[in-house]
């Protein structure tokens, strides 16, 4: 194993620390508990939003931390769950008085550490709605979670959600339109590489140097089939394929297109892949009408991608476009 770390068992801490220094304007690191939250503590009158989960898959969820999008940020231990003493204290560091949504990707211990973290702060009287994002196609259940996984689609739900807090909207209208981009959302990823998590010191699963692990999860969890390695196309067709055809677009519709990397990817091959996507959608007669590439829901340095389409409507549209200033996105 090569990584530029000291200890494994402290590289979260270490790297959160390391990421509150370079982004001092736009959060604060509180260490323990562990939590990244937006610098200048909550915004009053506000919704607050929160999510969090297990660490290596930066940018999120600390990098999606700042104005128009996260209050606060909770990091797991690698690839683990936050704990609900962890989860809790965000919570508290994010409500403004408006109340607090969690925004949750479908991981059995994310889920049941958030659901305890509710209650402890709803014993102290803070109003707390829960969003569970479970947009990955590739399999119903896996490893980790009853239903489908929460994946790339989480940065469109976090986004969305994040610019209707901050036009004002109360916390059931911010909780609605979170659970619309849910409902509207779809991914699949693949595999071309394991990844290795620093505490375990070995790849996270075993890949032949000639076979792609199509619809994988972002902890390496399997996905639906291996195949041999096929060109970018042909795998883009898969992807975008069941994608699309689970969403059941129709033509004329408009949808943001999301290219994510796992973490490994040269930007180079994601335009590649983001070429072959927007070909295909817009084959079926589908609008890509907004667009994001790049590695912002990574699985360490696993070489592999993703495809994310979001089904848009007029008020989605607008509350994307919206002004987002965090670490990881903003414009």
């Amino acid at each position: 194993m090569k990584k530029l770390i000291n200890d494994p068992q402290n590289v979260v801490t270490e790297s959160v620390q390391g990421f509150g220094l370079a982004h001092a304007d736009l959060v604060a690191v509180r260490t323990d508990p562990l939590l990244v939250a937006r610098a200048g503590g909550a915004v009053p009158g506000k919704v607050g939003l929160v999510s969090g989960g297990g660490s290596g898959h930066e940018p999120l969820h600390a990098g999606f931390v700042g104005h128009g999008m996260l209050d606060a940020a909770v990091p797991g231990a690698m690839f683990t769950s936050p704990t609900p003493d962890q989860i809790a204290p965000a919570f508290t560091a994010a409500d403004g008085g408006a109340g607090v949504l969690a925004i949750v990707k479908n991981y059995t211990g994310d889920v049941l550490n958030f659901e305890t973290a509710v209650e402890l702060a709803e014993a102290d009287d803070l109003v707390v709605r829960t969003v569970l994002v479970n947009d990955d196609v590739a399999v119903e259940d896996s490893l980790y979670t009853a239903g489908r996984r929460g994946v790339a689609g989480t940065v469109a739900v976090e986004k969305i959600a994040g610019a209707a807090a901050e036009r004002g909207d109360d916390l059931d209208a911010v909780t609605a339109v979170a659970e619309r981009v849910v409902a509207n959302v779809r991914t699949m990823g693949v595999a071309l590489t394991a990844c290795t998590v620093p505490h375990a010191g070995r790849p996270s699963f075993d890949l032949p140097e000639d076979e792609v692990e199509i619809g994988i999860g972002i902890h390496g969890e399997p996905g639906r089939h291996r195949i041999p390695l096929a060109s970018a196309d042909a795998i883009t067709e898969m992807l975008v394929t069941a994608v699309a055809d689970d969403l059941a677009l129709a033509d004329g519709e408009r949808v943001l297109l999301l290219v994510n990397g796992m973490g490994g990817t040269p930007a180079s091959e994601l335009y590649v892949v983001y070429g072959q996507a927007r070909r295909l959608l817009e084959a079926r007669g589908v609008e890509v009408s907004r667009s994001l590439v790049g590695s912002y829901v990574t699985s360490l340095e696993m070489q592999g991608a993703s495809v994310t389409v979001l089904r848009l409507d007029d008020e989605l549209t607008a509350l994307w476009d919206a002004p987002v200033h965090t670490a990881a996105l903003r414009w």
